[in-house]
């Protein structure tokens, strides 16, 4: 069932493919149903595909992108995105798509369910005090909406998930940063902060590449996720100076 899948060259999908497999199977002898795990190599008979590094920059370079962000001719509500993708770490298309329902303000919490998740895992993101100031400033902004990024051309959907590329093109980043690669940034600023690997991939949403180990640690490190959240809220803060937004009279700043 595999092969013709990477005949036609979806090598990512044969990837994903041999993960769901090898989960069914540990679940089965996780449950007595089979003695072994026959597919534990499943996926080094097929193909990789092959690691595109999305283009980014250094933590060190952080204070000229905020510079650049906040001078660009870019819509408030774009702006809280951009500054809403990169507290959280979460991929594009998951930020750009949260609902007020799934934020939990007394737990300091955004659940995104398993359906939004590339990994078709459920997400929580514990909220820095960043991540709450903008979902202060989006109350008004988003009208009382079902997303916290509704569009401005159909305001019943969210925001394109592309809204911060487009945006980062516009401030003449293009092929220096895309929206994807603001994740590398703070994995970067983690990683060289001493943090444990561990606790940083669950933060960034990712599986582990091990089959066996991934079935066996379940732990999201949710409450060692906090103080590394806020750690990076602080960082950005000290890197922006306080501020995402000059536009007028209108402002926001991050609350540390």
């Amino acid at each position: 069932a595999v092969q013709p899948v990477q005949a036609r060259g979806a090598l990512e999908t044969v990837r994903r493919l041999c993960q769901r497999i090898n989960e069914v199977m540990i679940y089965a002898q996780n449950t007595g149903l089979i003695d072994a795990v026959p597919s534990i190599n499943i996926g080094k008979a097929f193909e990789k595909p092959q690691k595109k590094n999305m283009p980014s920059i250094r933590p060190d370079q952080l204070p000229q992108l905020m510079q650049t962000m906040r001078t660009a001719s870019i819509g408030l509500s774009t702006r809280c995105l951009f500054m809403w993708q990169l507290l959280t770490i979460t991929r594009p298309a998951e930020a750009a798509e949260a609902r007020w329902d799934e934020i939990d303000f007394n737990a300091r919490e955004w659940k995104i369910p398993a359906a939004r998740m590339k990994m078709n895992r459920d997400h929580t993101v514990p909220l820095s005090d960043g991540a709450l100031a903008i979902l202060e400033m989006m109350k008004s902004l988003s009208g009382g909406r079902e997303f916290i990024f509704p569009s401005r051309i159909k305001p019943t959907q969210p925001m394109n998930s592309q809204t911060v590329n487009a945006a980062l093109k516009r401030a003449g980043l293009g092929g220096v940063l895309v929206s994807h690669g603001l994740r590398s940034i703070a994995s970067t600023a983690l990683n060289e902060q001493g943090f444990p690997p561990d606790v940083i991939e669950a933060a960034l949403a990712h599986v582990d590449k091990n089959e066996v180990r991934r079935a066996y640690n379940r732990s999201d490190y949710l409450e060692q996720r906090r103080p590394m959240m806020q750690w990076w809220a602080d960082f950005v803060k000290a890197a922006d100076s306080g501020s995402i937004v000059n536009s007028g009279i209108r402002g926001i700043r991050l609350v540390g």
